[in-house]
This record gives structure tokens, C-alpha cells and sequence, in this order.
């Protein structure tokens, strides 16, 4: 199968809407294409850090369902700057002591929760509490068992939660899912994945920080490795066994710096994964009974690239956040499941859980 012809973003959106192309999977674009809610949603972002500030923000200017409509910050100076770059209106900024407050706030639908990861939980739990949908981003929670909390509360609440998975939206990653999940070049026999960037920031971040961050590479780069092998052959793994180094034990007293894994899956497939604060990686690879396809750089906010049979894909390269983000204020509106609920968080964390069980007992350990 010859890669698609080269087309610009604008004829994407069109040929998705008309079922043409490679999109069999995903009905994202053709809903953003078609479905027009009687209002754009209010969105409340919740810290505001590298990611709300570099990704999330500017991505909510481009968005056509949903829009900033809200803050959250412990830190009265930023919340002055916000409020006049993106003309956020007073009463719709709240700190961590008057959040709950929220509750009685019309303007916001959506809370997106970005911050620590010890804090997901609290503040997912608390904003379907108080009558919000809820996205909140990966690494879901610290532990499994967190994460089956979040999403009760959000189910007893009758809230709407998804996760983060920002690549579930971005064309060429949806075209290795399509791949992969229908055999399209027979079987796929391995998977090798990486991801993992040099870190040379605040020794004392958060990141770094075990009870903030509940590990290091693993948690941070290593759940886009574990998710990419999940939804390359739909399919959930059942045991891995895993390794690690560290090659700076003073900066990375309490995380994981660089860890390595291999998969077990119900169909017998060999997939390799690793993590790493200390290598720069970024790729999946693929090989299948009858070609292979792979995709590198695999993970980042733009630029993501890829070959089928050593041919380059043709996708345009979109606002993966502003596709996330739209497609959940559409579920919302719909009152439709989230193709990344809850749920897909959940089962990543089963992994790395599992992962951190065998690099104590040396030993594959079951997933689940």
C-alpha cells in the first residue's frame, strides 16, 4: 500500500469528513469538521506551569468548541498576567484554597488538571465534585490504585473524565494505530520504542521529586512507550520484565533516570521499550509479517514524522492540543465517552506499576 499523496490540512479535514484516506479508527476530524455545539465550553486550566503556558493556552486560540474561560494558580502574579494576555475575567480565577468555589461558576464546563502528579487525584476528584468534566493530563495518577479512584468518583458524579493522550488525535500516529490494529501488512511480530530526553533542568524540580512525580523517565517519557506498543496492536500486555541504569545517582537521588522493558502479549509479539532522562529518544518501530512502518520523532508536540515500507507518510502536521481539547468539548456537548477516558490512563499505569514491581524483584511480573 502506497503512503497517501501529500495534502494540506484544510483537504485532510475534508477528505476525513467525506470517509476518505486513512482515518478508519478515528472519527475526530470528522467531527470537528461537522458538529457545531450550541456554545463554545469554558475551560479551566488548573496550574499554570511550562505546559499550560507553552502548549495549552495558545493551543485554546485555536480551538473551534471550546475556549479559556478560567484559571487556577496558587501564585497572584501570574494570575495578573494571565488575566490580561488572555482577558480572563476575575471571577473566573480561583487559587487552591477557594477552588471548590468553582461549583457555582457557569462560565466553566471543563477543568484541566496540570500539575504534579501527586495532585491529579485531589483536584480530578474535587472538580467532578463540583460539576465539572474533567480532563486530566498523563501521567494519570501515581499508582493504579488512584486511578480507579478518580474514575469512580468522576462516574458517581456523572462527569465526563479523559486523559491527556494528545497523540491519539495526530494523523500520523493514527494511521501506525490503523496499521497496526488491522493488520494491514499482516501480523506485527516486534515493536521497539523509545522515548526519553537529556535532562539539564532545576535539580530541585518537582520532576525529580518521587513523592511529587512518583518517578522519573518512566513516568515522564516512558508512559508515551508503553501507550504507542498498547495502540499499535490494540491490545493490553500481560507480564513484563525490566532493567535500569543510572549514571547520575546525585541528581537522580529518588527517580528512575534510565529503564528498559520487554512486553509480553497475548499474541506472542516481541516488544522492547525503554525511558531515559539521559538519552534523547523519540521513535517507534514496527515490523509486521508482510512490511514494516514506524514513526520518528514519535512523541513530540509537532513534527512528528513516519515511513511505511522506508516511504514517507503525507499527513499534515496539526495542534494536537486543540484536536484533544475539541473533541472532548464534542463529547461533552454529545454526551459521548471520550476515545481516551479514564479508563486508557488506568491501564497505562497498570504497566508502569508493573514495570516498578520488576525492577525491585529482578523478576516478570504480571500486569493487573
Amino acid at each position: 500500500m502506497a503512503p497517501v499523496q501529500k495534502t494540506s490540512r484544510r483537504n485532510f479535514i475534508r477528505n476525513a469528513s467525506l470517509g476518505i484516506g486513512s482515518l478508519a479508527l478515528s472519527p475526530t476530524l470528522i467531527q470537528l469538521a461537522a458538529a457545531k455545539p450550541a456554545k463554545k465550553l469554558g475551560i479551566a486550566l488548573v496550574g499554570l506551569g511550562y505546559y499550560s503556558g507553552g502548549q495549552l493556552a495558545p493551543a485554546l486560540q485555536q480551538t473551534q468548541h471550546c475556549y479559556l474561560a478560567g484559571i487556577v494558580t496558587g501564585t497572584p502574579s501570574k494570575a495578573v498576567d494571565w488575566a490580561k494576555k488572555y482577558n480572563i475575567q476575575q471571577k473566573n480565577i480561583y487559587n487552591y484554597q477557594n477552588f471548590d468555589e468553582i461549583a457555582k461558576n457557569p462560565d466553566i464546563d471543563i477543568v484541566y488538571v496540570v500539575l504534579p502528579v501527586s495532585m491529579h487525584k485531589e483536584y480530578t476528584i474535587r472538580a467532578a465534585q463540583a460539576g465539572k468534566h474533567v480532563i486530566c493530563e498523563k501521567p494519570m495518577a501515581l499508582n493504579a490504585a488512584d486511578c480507579k479512584d478518580m474514575i469512580a468518583a468522576c462516574k458517581k458524579a456523572n462527569r465526563l473524565l479523559s486523559i491527556g493522550y494528545r497523540l491519539h488525535f495526530e494523523p500520523h500516529t493514527i494511521e501506525l494505530m490503523r496499521l497496526g490494529q488491522k493488520q494491514v501488512y499482516g501480523k506485527v511480530k516486534s515493536i521497539d520504542t523509545g522515548n526519553g530526553f537529556t535532562y539539564g533542568g532545576d535539580p530541585n524540580a518537582w520532576r525529580l521529586k518521587k513523592a511529587l512525580a512518583g518517578g522519573g523517565g518512566l513516568m515522564d517519557m516512558g508512559i508515551y512507550s508503553i501507550q504507542g506498543s498498547r495502540y499499535t496492536l490494540g491490545q493490553e500486555p500481560i507480564r513484563v520484565k525490566a532493567t535500569q541504569e543510572k549514571t547520575k545517582p546525585d541528581l537522580f537521588k529518588e527517580v528512575d533516570e534510565t529503564v528498559f522493558w520487554e512486553l509480553q502479549f497475548p499474541g506472542g509479539q516481541k516488544v522492547t521499550g525503554k525511558s531515559s532522562y539521559n538519552h534523547d529518544w523519540g521513535y517507534l518501530k514496527a515490523e509486521a509479517e508482510k512490511g514494516n512502518f514506524e514513526l520518528g520523532p514519535a512523541f513530540g508536540y509537532g513534527g512528528i514524522d513516519g515511513k511505511v515500507n522506508g516511504s514517507q507518510m503525507q499527513f499534515p502536521q496539526i495542534n494536537q492540543q486543540a484536536a484533544q481539547m475539541d473533541d472532548f468539548a464534542l463529547c461533552v456537548t454529545q454526551n459521548k465517552q471520550s476515545r481516551v477516558p479514564g479508563e486508557e490512563g488506568l491501564k497505562d499505569m497498570l504497566v508502569v506499576d508493573a514495570i516498578y514491581r520488576s525492577l525491585d524483584s529482578g523478576k516478570w511480573e504480571k500486569i493487573g
